[in-house]
């Protein structure tokens, strides 16, 4: 059923002060036309690509030789190239437009503060920077990271490429070797670790997988220890050609930093698919495809500006790092945590929030749904009034949530559910801060994203589901996949679905007021009967009910057809009776349909995760399958995977 009223509409005071409407002025003037509404400035940006683009460079103060040309070859996916004769730094960018006060604020959840001013950001990076050309660091060679989310991550990367060398991380909780299948391909000379981390009230010591893997990585010519224990030269002194952080920048005094020009395209970061069907893919991206999408999606998305504290929860394992810190770009202050956000309860982020005067808050659709369960009302407990945008992502966000977050967070805030992944490093579809948020739905698709829903046989579809695809190029497609010269595992990994067409992997539907659901991946999808059905239909439907606090199914290959096979993780003192699974089944039936209804429901203790926060289906399907989980690396607590082998007999017998 269809909403009738939206939870929240802009007012026209909000969409006056959005940038996004001061970039839509600037659109018409440069073309000569009126943009009445979203819908008619996101057609003229996919379009006409070359004057969007060209727009978003200027408006955005893109620091940078723009050079003659904005696409060539857009009518070629993979081989479009934006603005190939342009050269550009993309540490100059995000260290060039200093905002107001702080640049850099840093919680961790042994209650550690610190803050960076925009000078003292730059004089850090400044010695990084000598540090690594005095190691011979030069352009295209690989620094590889394992560091909590704290400030020397964001020194080190805008040092590295302030260079032009490229940037990788992940998070110090990947095992030895979920690393070393993420940094062995990479061939780094550089490694970034800390001495431990805190989690959930206690202090992990990672000085012995430090030492392991930098024994695996025959390439690295300086380790690098960051003290957050209070170890880090105990750490660093048994390793071959270790330091700890201070020691090594403490020769080096600031100067002016260097910034080496370098084409749009130069490769800046890898980062890495999840690795749960095997080895995680290298994707890499460039300095100015990354810098330029989002900046877009910062100002005119999220409407950033100059000095407001940003927030989002995320590791350095995980896109939304990237994400958070090019908000630099845009001035913004980087609001910086690590550790459990419900340690020592579910309040941190929000004591955060309020503390800081945070403007933008981000997060998992997870944690958004966990703080409803645990019963807490941040709009009553806290001062959020400085709370203009919460943005969620990890997972699709269930109505029941959309409708907790104005309940319970705040009434007048810009909910932006957005969803893209680390192949793109950005959004396909997310928040639009003019336009109304309906319960259940992403607004609309991201500017200069030609987004569609297509069917299987290549059809635009509309209130229907189907394959979420991009007709057109877009700036931060993969310069490529690290080992793959010819663009073969690239090509199958976007193009082989539909021609010439991004095919993403996500199960969508548009909305009948133009905004769009994503029902779950793609290879997840259940298909009983032969009818095509998203994973997160059923999930909305379960997670509302008390006794369940997480849910996941799978189609299961069962008697020449395919059934659907749904895991509980229930509440504490909650059994899976008769009872409870008839009201399971009620509740799906008619809040989704009879084809939803699962063959079987089990009870489990615990569900698999990869080290985002997204559950794993399909680590959960192979194993029922008896099927190898080819790298449980992946996942954070593979663990998890020892009940369903054991359940994997009696889910074969009936």
């Amino acid at each position: 059923m269809t909403a009738k009223k939206p939870l929240w509409t802009p007012t026209a005071e909000q969409i006056a002060a959005s940038p996004l409407t001061a970039f839509k002025a600037e659109a018409e003037k440069r073309t000569g036309r009126n943009f009445a509404n979203y819908g008619q400035l996101h057609s003229w940006s996919v379009t006409e690509p070359e004057a969007f683009w060209d727009l978003v460079w200027d408006f955005c103060g893109v620091i940078g030789e723009k050079g003659s040309i904005v696409l060539r070859h857009g009518d070629k996916m993979p081989g479009a190239a934006f603005f190939p004769e342009a050269r550009l730094n993309y540490a100059e960018n995000l260290l060039g437009n200093a905002g107001k006060g702080d640049a850099i604020i840093f919680r961790g959840e042994n209650k550690v503060e610190r803050r960076l001013g925009w000078a003292e950001l730059e004089a850090q990076v400044s010695k990084l920077q000598q540090l690594f050309l005095s190691l011979g660091l030069k352009a295209g060679d690989r620094v590889a990271a394992m560091m909590p989310n704290m400030p020397e991550a964001v020194t080190a990367m805008l040092a590295v490429t302030s260079i032009g060398a490229v940037w990788s991380s992940c998070s110090p909780d990947f095992g030895e070797q979920g690393v070393l299948d993420r940094f062995g391909q990479i061939e780094p000379v550089i490694f970034i670790a800390p001495d431990g981390y805190w989690y959930n009230g206690k202090a992990i010591e990672t000085g012995p997988k430090t030492a392991m893997v930098a024994a695996r990585l025959p390439t690295l010519k300086k380790v690098l220890i960051v003290d957050y224990l209070g170890t880090a030269r105990e750490v660093a002194a048994p390793i071959p050609g270790a330091e700890a952080f201070e020691d090594a920048i403490q020769p080096f005094t600031p100067t002016k930093i260097a910034y080496a020009q370098l084409p749009f395209s130069h490769p800046s970061f890898i980062l890495f698919s999840s690795g749960t069907t095997g080895i995680p893919k290298c994707i890499v991206h460039s300095a100015g495809g990354t810098l330029l999408q989002l900046l877009k999606e910062h100002r005119l998305h999220a409407g950033l500006e100059a000095g407001d504290p940003f927030f989002y929860f995320t590791t350095c394992g995980w896109m939304m790092w990237n994400w958070l810190v090019n908000g630099l770009a845009s001035g913004a202050t980087l609001l910086l945590y690590d550790g459990s956000p419900f340690y020592p309860d579910g309040n941190a982020l929000f004591d955060y929030a309020q503390a800081e005067k945070m403007t933008h808050f981000g997060t998992s659709a997870k944690f958004i749904d966990s703080v409803r369960k645990a019963g807490l009302r941040p709009i009553d407990s806290h001062d959020l009034s400085a709370l203009r945008s919460i943005s969620s992502t990890g997972s699709p966000l269930s109505p029941q949530d959309f409708r907790f977050v104005y309940d319970g967070i705040g009434h007048d805030l810009h909910l932006a559910s957005i969803s893209g992944g680390t192949d793109i490093v950005s959004c396909f579809v997310l928040g639009v801060p003019t336009e109304p948020v309906w319960e259940g739905e992403i607004q609309g698709a991201g500017l200069g994203m030609a987004v569609d829903v297509w069917n299987d046989e290549g059809r635009p579809v509309r209130e229907e589901k189907g394959e979420l695809v991009c007709t057109r190029p877009f700036p931060s497609m993969p310069v490529s996949f690290w080992n793959d010269p010819d663009g073969a595992k690239y090509r199958a990994a976007y193009f082989e679905g539909f021609a010439n067409t991004w095919c993403h992997g996500d199960f969508a539907e548009w909305t009948v007021h133009g905004g769009i659901i994503i029902h779950g991946r793609s290879d997840a999808t259940l298909n009983p009967g032969g009818v095509r059905i998203g994973t997160a239909e059923i999930y909305n439907q379960v997670e509302q009910m008390p006794e369940i606090i997480e849910a996941l199914c799978i189609g299961q290959d069962f008697d020449d057809d395919v059934r659907v096979v749904l895991f509980v993780r229930l509440a504490q003192g909650v059994s899976l009776t008769q009872e409870l699974e008839k009201e399971i089944r009620t509740r799906i039936r008619t809040g989704a349909s009879p084809r939803h209804v699962p063959a079987r429901i089990v009870a489990v203790s615990d569900i698999p995760r990869t080290r985002s926060g997204k559950i794993s289906e399909l680590a959960v399907r192979d194993t029922v399958h008896g099927r190898t989980v080819k790298n449980k690396e992946a996942l954070a607590n593979p663990e998890a995977l020892d009940l369903f082998v054991e359940l994997r007999a009696s889910l074969m017998e009936s």
